[in-house]
């Protein structure tokens, strides 16, 4: 096991941590050690992927566990779909890994940074109306607890810990390694086209009826959206393969590098922010093409930023929508970067932003540098106006006391907590905030 001293921040530069120790566990052996350790110096532990969560959720002033070594395919079950991998494996090793075998996630987020359980243990979640987050893919855990046992947990083996812990927000242990049901490897042809912003959030039900994955950005000041629809060529459909030099333009140059340079000129000159926008929409033309499942899903994103992210009913979408767009113009904001809307399918977990009910999900973001939270708070209060729920690894302002009747499963994830870490090892400010002490 390797040790270090180090400060910690996350990939937006907005959360840092000075953590006692930095310790690099190479297998469940040397986490149980890790934390047995740290439970007897009286330090708190808490694990940490690539920092792709805005909150402070991994943030910790004791033992900072990187678990980069828990990596890779433990087992492969070829007939079931069922493949376990180490829990700190990255999604976008984790995508080539499946592929050699055959097979694919069903569903994905549009960032692949994240390793595996933090996606999980945060919410993290694609789009599609009838499927849900990556965490319901999840079929079996295996975690080191508050006294380092370790647990493995399934629907059928500790089924309370597990239902619990598919978004455990990592305040029930330590996720080691993680068992996914996957599918055959498939491709997805995508198509992507401006549109009206109104027609976008009109047609949204009738959108995400026709197509398997759906979601559409709009730019704020302006009247344009980009929709992008996602589904599974069926035979004889025609196909196309972007190049390498069409593909790196448009999601290498446009989207990154001069979109880059346009946040940055707005952080400089805000007032230019409106005219900007409008460029870049000015920019989008339609294109559609075919590839793998997961290069579709995901799409590389360079432009640091911070965000926040609400779930609400799917029958409160357009309301959802009006009002953030009202915010934008009341509070006479700037804002650079796109609004992302998607839908997802209600499942079981008690803490999942969709446990429950169909769900619209609402994105925005603040280039990284640029004042963010007149905008989230002003956001938030509207989204909490309609039973909206924080994503877990993304910015906001709530409490436990205002959570709990947001999730009628809340007590029973605490109950869970208590009886797999009574003495808060895993515990931090942000879920001292959230969960309670």
């Amino acid at each position: 096991m390797l040790l270090s001293v180090a400060n910690w921040t996350n990939w937006a530069g907005n959360q840092h941590a000075s953590p006692a120790r930095v310790e690099t566990p190479r297998d469940t052996d040397e986490v149980v050690r890790a934390v047995k350790q740290a439970a007897a110096e009286r330090l708190r532990v808490k694990a940490v992927g690539a920092g792709h969560s805005f909150t402070g959720i991994a943030a910790t002033d004791g033992v900072l566990l990187r678990l980069d070594a828990l990596s890779g395919l433990r087992e492969v079950d070829r007939a079931a779909g069922l493949v376990t991998v180490g829990g700190g494996t990255p999604l976008h090793r984790l995508h080539a890994l499946l592929a050699a075998e055959g097979l694919a996630m069903s569903n994905l987020g549009d960032i692949d940074r994240q390793s595996i359980t933090g996606a999980i243990s945060t919410g993290t979640h694609g789009t599609g109306e009838r499927l849900g987050g990556i965490a319901t893919q999840v079929r079996g855990l295996e975690i080191v607890t508050g006294d380092g046992s370790v647990l493995t947990c399934s629907a059928t083996e500790h089924p309370d810990v597990f239902a619990a812990a598919r978004v455990s927000l990592g305040a029930l242990g330590i996720v080691t390694a993680v068992t996914l049901q996957c599918e055959p490897a498939f491709e997805l042809t995508a198509a992507e086209r401006p549109l009206p912003v109104a027609d976008a959030i009109r047609d949204l039900d009738e959108l995400a009826a026709a197509n398997e994955h759906v979601e559409f950005y709009w730019f704020p000041h302006t009247e344009t959206a980009l929709l992008k629809e996602n589904n599974r060529p069926q035979p004889g459909d025609p196909t196309s393969r972007l190049g390498t030099v069409r593909t790196w333009f448009d999601d290498e140059f446009v989207a990154n590098t001069a979109f880059g340079l346009l946040c940055r000129l707005g952080r400089a000159r805000p007032s230019m922010v409106p005219r900007l926008n409008r460029i870049v929409t000015k920019a989008i033309t339609p294109r559609t093409f075919t590839a793998p499942s997961y290069d579709v899903f995901v799409s590389p994103r360079r432009v640091r930023f911070v965000e926040m992210e609400y779930a609400v009913p799917r029958a409160a979408a357009g309301e959802a929508f009006a009002a953030i767009r009202d915010v934008v113009e009341r509070e006479r904001l700037q804002v650079s970067f796109p609004v992302e809307v998607r839908v997802a399918a209600g499942d079981d977990i008690p803490l999942s932003t969709a446990s429950g009910r169909d769900s619209a999900y609402f994105a925005i973001h603040m280039f990284r540098g640029v004042e963010f939270e007149r905008y989230f708070r002003a956001v938030e209060q509207r989204m909490r106006a309609l039973d909206g729920r924080p994503h877990w690894g993304k910015m906001h302002y709530r409490t436990a006391a205002d959570l709990r009747p947001a999730y009628p499963r809340f007590d029973e994830f605490l109950a869970v907590r208590d009886t797999v870490d009574p003495d808060r090892v895993f515990t931090n400010a942000y879920l001292d905030t959230v969960l309670g002490r």
